[in-house]
């Protein structure tokens, strides 16, 4: 079922692409279940893309609940390559004021280990590389949009990704600062990780909207204010939208197509016939 080859996963305040045309909207499901929403396949002046509200229509999952197996998996059932994720951050810098973007090359995984993270469990054990997290290739295409549309984009900054759904604590947010992280989030680990696997190119592109709690001369995160800086900059984020659906799907040569071709390390007589099953949905090349 090819329908899309690139994909945008909207974040908090990001539930839809003004201007695209919608084409059809579909109900999938996966080996790992159902994804946070129906995947729409719209028209972007021209470009066909897959639009998949991280949180569902409306902010209706929370962080730590999140299908993330089921969302990539969606994706790369209908043919994506590519995803750009668009995601709300705090964040842990001055230099990174609230409506500011940040195209982050590192993460520190500072989750719980509730969340659900691999395809490969089971009886299948697989590990891929994961040094640089974020697809290079698509930082290429991303930061030159940006600049195009006159955005401020921050790049060379870690982002840490925490369990939430809280906020962090005052300690905490001093503690990401003496490591030198530039913002902070709740989504994008597992959801980097599995597009790895999934053998998809993943960038996320994070967007300012407080300065945590560490900062004491700002009031500190609330909703209320993530809400309003994120409602107030998504105008911005819909039109790098806009500007990136004309840019992807031009080849992919980086190292995420393949990244799972080595990736198994359990013998071939040993691996579970259910999971190779689920897994053959996802990478059909090598099941």
């Amino acid at each position: 079922m090819k329908k899309a080859k690139i994909a945008f996963i909207g974040g908090s305040g990001l539930y839809d692409i003004e201007g695209a045309n919608l084409i059809e909207q579909l109900d999938i499901d996966t080996p790992w279940g159902k994804p946070s929403d129906k995947i729409d396949i719209v028209d972007i002046d021209g470009a066909k893309a897959a639009f998949l509200p991280r949180h569902g229509r409306g902010h209706i999952h929370a962080p730590h609940q999140l299908n993330f197996r089921a969302n990539i998996a969606a994706l790369k059932m209908i043919g994506v390559e590519e995803i750009v994720a668009f995601s709300a951050v705090g964040s842990l810098k001055e230099e990174i004021p609230p409506m500011d973007f940040v195209l982050p090359d590192q993460i520190i995984d500072r989750t719980k280990g509730i969340r659900p993270s691999t395809f490969f469990e089971d009886g299948v054990v697989g590990h891929v590389g994961f040094a640089d997290p974020f697809c290079h290739r698509l930082h290429e295409v991303i930061l030159p949009a940006a600049q195009e549309l006159g955005l401020k984009m921050h790049t060379k900054q870690t982002l840490i990704c925490m369990e939430g759904p809280a906020f962090s604590t005052r300690a905490e947010s001093h503690l990401y600062r003496s490591w030198g992280a530039g913002v902070i989030n709740m989504s994008t680990i597992p959801e980097a990780k599995l597009a790895r696997e999934a053998e998809i190119c993943y960038a996320v592109i994070c967007m300012s909207t407080d300065y945590d709690c560490w900062h004491e001369s700002e009031e500190d995160v609330t909703v209320e204010m993530v809400v309003n800086n994120m409602n107030t900059n998504s105008a911005n984020a819909k039109k790098l939208v806009k500007a990136l659906a004309k840019k992807l799907d031009n080849g992919r040569g980086c190292g995420c197509h393949g990244a799972a071709k080595f990736a198994v390390i359990t013998a071939p007589e040993k691996r579970n016939p259910e999971t190779i099953k689920k897994l053959k949905t996802i990478l059909p090349d090598y099941f």
